[in-house]
């Protein structure tokens, strides 16, 4: 798979500068460090946004992740190895990333009990800045065929 262009948002004067105002404002409230990539990552895999996850993954390791969990976040549901607040956070993931998807609610009154009874409101507000910021940027990437191993923006 080839390049088709560079990143919209690299191209665009003020495009990046957007993106990075809310990925600050979401790494801002608390939310632990680890929480945020393991979220990047799960979207980023929904999406198909390799360059994406990739990245997640590096930064999850960065900020402290195993390798034993980072391997298992696409099947969460079914691993022993989260918390139940990172649980919570990886459905809000789900769920916001594969709206087309839902036959009911977007995001059930439960789900959003469960969120609320592990981060408050700036946090939760924090998750929701990410996760939608998150699939904006593996949107860009996927249209432009973003490569993993040679990402546009680093050169």
């Amino acid at each position: 798979m080839q390049l088709r262009m560079k990143n919209p948002a690299f191209l665009l004067p003020d495009g990046m500068q957007g993106i990075q105002y809310l990925l600050k404002a979401s790494n801002s409230a608390g939310v632990p460090g680890t929480t945020l990539e393991l979220i990047g990552l799960r979207a980023s895999q929904l999406n198909g946004c390799t360059a994406c996850a990739q990245s997640h993954a590096e930064q999850a390791r960065r900020a402290g992740e195993t390798d034993q969990r980072l391997a298992v976040v696409a099947t969460w549901r079914h691993a022993p190895y989260f918390t139940p607040a990172e649980r919570a956070a990886l459905a809000l993931t789900e769920d916001l990333t594969r709206l087309a998807d839902r036959n009911d609610e977007a995001v059930p009154d439960a789900l959003w009990a469960e969120v609320s009874e592990y981060y408050d409101e700036p946090q939760r507000a924090a998750i929701i800045l990410l996760i939608g910021t998150v699939n904006l940027f593996n949107r860009l990437n996927v249209t432009v065929r973003e490569q993993a191993d040679q990402p546009s923006w680093q050169g």
